[in-house]
């Protein structure tokens, strides 16, 4: 069993930065991919980032590119989203995900309890 836990989130001023971190236990597949998504209270659930293991590619969304990136570490157990000159549209509860195959579309196989963000302007 996978299991996925956030650490990272807070509050923080419009312009500021968060990094947050997403320790994967139980991971044992060599392909699939591990992301993160975030909802705001009323908006659906977007998927902005995802990191696949297969060939180490990466996808960010529009609404982020520049301004977030996701790395990860060597042993594939720990994956990193750093967020830059965050915007108050960022608020919303960040999840970690994971999927054997697919992170951006339905749902996860696997997804974090989630680690709210919170940016004032």
């Amino acid at each position: 069993q996978v299991h996925l836990a956030e650490s990272g989130g807070g509050s923080v001023q419009a312009g500021g930065s968060l990094r947050l971190s997403c320790a994967a236990s139980g991971w044992t597949y060599s392909r699939g991919c591990m992301g993160w998504s975030r909802q705001a209270p009323g908006k659906e659930r977007e998927v902005f980032a995802v990191w696949y293991f297969v060939d180490d590619h990466t996808y960010i969304s529009d609404s982020v590119k520049g301004r977030f990136t996701i790395d990860r570490d060597g042993a594939k157990s720990t994956l990193f989203l750093q967020m830059d000159s965050l915007k108050p549209e960022d608020t919303a509860m960040y999840y970690c995900l994971a999927d054997r195959n697919s992170c951006r579309y339905g749902s996860p196989n696997w997804r974090g309890q989630g680690t709210q963000v919170t940016v004032s302007s």
